[in-house]
């Protein structure tokens, strides 16, 4: 790599060094508030070195080049590798987690996955339970979104990270502007939550700690059986709407509150989530009622309905055994998850916009086909007209995604069949993996410390590859094995 690019990435990883230290430091306000201070080493270690190392590499690679798209790319995926290992250390050094096993938590952390290593989060002491929480909440908005909103550069560079970790839509013409927005609604939606899960009935210290996750579309949280230790419907109704809240949009909600009150029926992303939420979890429902025979009903719906939402918004909460779920339904888990939430919120999969412009797409293929060639085809989604060369342009980066994605889920899979113990079939480890690549969580019991390395690295890439949207993994692995000649 040249000495010019390489001197513009070290001085943004430098910037995000230094954030990220700053983020550990807060946490060291956990352990004072709740008298662990034997935790106190755990979160100042790696903040310290964070610290001194980013303040180093922006003062010793200064420049004033010009930051690209290509440059943008590399720095995103840099950092979604970067943050989850100093978030790491405080698991290995509190709590003697091994390295991979801590590493994989972080992963899952950052990236709103909450696959999870630990077998029993509520041993933990409250300060690597809000870590835990305070990662999925910050991954939500993005690491390279949370640099950003608090390092001030030109406007230019901030759109080329902004868009490079997977965002497009703006709030405001100011990408500075349209951050802060994100983050007022952001701190609004969860402080909704932490109220409305209280009044359910949840204790207030989970209460934060699930809102955190539930708005994050995360779904770690502070027990060791998710959702169902609860032992209760109030709280599980609760959080369907909160975590449906985490998989629309920003813009969305920001319209809402300044009183757009029709922004919820009109966009057309939002229109798309619902529709599936209703049908599909009516045929989960459908599924689990024939298949579990003269079990009781309103428990399986409950289940069902819940559980496909904890999917389609890629939360990953759970409220079921789904190892006992039988393959159709864990295959429209699977598509669910796949699906995932809307562009510009804090979901994963390939997001809900890029299934309508296919859907789309194949509606106006077979009208080109049925018509006469002269006749002119309108292309609308939602509110835009596209050019044919527009359409074509959004079509071929959807398929390409999508192929892609693809891809890299039957890789994933294949690792994981060589590696999974006897008990486990094909859906469910697809289920897994898809789990792990959509960013969601849910899991039939694949994920535990007791899985072969192999299985834990594959996974971490999946969660990696899957929060970039693909494109700038792919690019920075491209740029680290073939060298350019320039």
């Amino acid at each position: 790599m040249p000495s010019k690019d390489l001197t513009i990435l070290c001085r943004n990883i430098g910037d995000l060094l230094i954030v990220l230290g700053g983020v550990l430091l807060s946490v060291i306000v956990v352990p004072i508030i709740f008298r662990e201070y034997s935790m106190i080493p755990g979160c100042l270690i790696p903040a310290s070195t964070s610290l001194l190392l980013g303040l180093c590499l922006k003062y010793l690679f200064k420049t004033d080049d010009v930051l690209e798209a290509r440059h943008a790319m590399t720095i995103a995926a840099l950092g979604w590798l970067i943050a989850p290992l100093f978030c790491a250390i405080p698991f290995m050094l509190s709590s003697h987690i091994p390295f991979l096993d801590a590493y994989f938590e972080s992963m899952s952390g950052w990236t709103g996955t909450g696959l999870t290593m630990i077998a029993h989060p509520s041993e933990l002491s409250h300060t690597l339970q809000f870590l835990r929480s305070f990662m999925q909440w910050l991954g939500g908005v993005g690491v390279i979104v949370l640099v950003i909103s608090i390092i001030t550069r030109p406007g230019t560079y901030m759109y080329a990270l902004y868009h490079a970790e997977g965002r497009d839509t703006k709030i405001t013409p100011r990408i500075r502007d349209t951050i802060r927005t994100i983050w007022r609604v952001y701190l609004a939606l969860t402080a909704a939550g932490v109220g409305l899960l209280w009044l359910a009935g949840m204790p207030l210290w989970d209460s934060i700690n699930c809102a955190m996750t539930g708005i994050g579309t995360g779904g770690f949280t502070v027990t060791d059986g998710s959702i169902a230790e609860y032992h209760s419907t109030i709280i599980e109704i609760v959080l369907i709407p909160i975590m449906l809240a985490g998989a629309i949009p920003f813009l969305v909600h920001y319209q809402v509150i300044t009183r757009k009150m029709s922004s919820y029926v009109k966009d057309i992303q939002c229109r798309a989530i619902f529709a599936m939420v209703l049908v599909g979890a009516t045929l989960l429902v459908l599924e689990n009622i024939f298949s579990q025979g003269n079990c009781d009903i309103a428990t399986i719906s409950g289940d069902s309905v819940f559980q496909f939402v904890s999917a389609i918004t890629c939360t990953g909460f759970q409220t079921a055994d789904m190892h006992r779920w039988t393959p159709t339904a864990h295959i429209i888990l699977v598509i669910a998850m796949i699906i995932g939430g809307t562009a510009g919120s804090t979901s994963g999969g390939i997001k809900t916009m890029r299934v309508v412009m296919l859907v789309k797409g194949v509606g106006w293929w077979l009208k080109k086909i049925a018509l006469p060639k002269e006749a002119v085809i309108a292309y609308h989604i939602g509110n835009r007209t596209l050019s044919e060369d527009h359409k074509n342009a959004e079509l071929e980066e959807v398929s390409m995604l999508l192929n892609l994605w693809i891809v890299v889920l039957i890789v994933g899979v294949v690792v994981l069949l060589y590696v999974v113990p006897a008990g486990f079939n094909l859906d469910c480890v697809i289920l897994e993996v898809a789990s792990a690549q959509s960013n969601v969580g849910l899991s039939t019991g694949i994920t535990t410390a007791s899985l072969p390395a192999a299985g834990k690295i594959m996974l971490i890439l999946n969660m990696w590859i899957g929060r970039l949207e693909i494109i700038p993994a792919i690019f920075l692995l491209r740029t680290l094995l073939v060298r350019e000649v320039t």
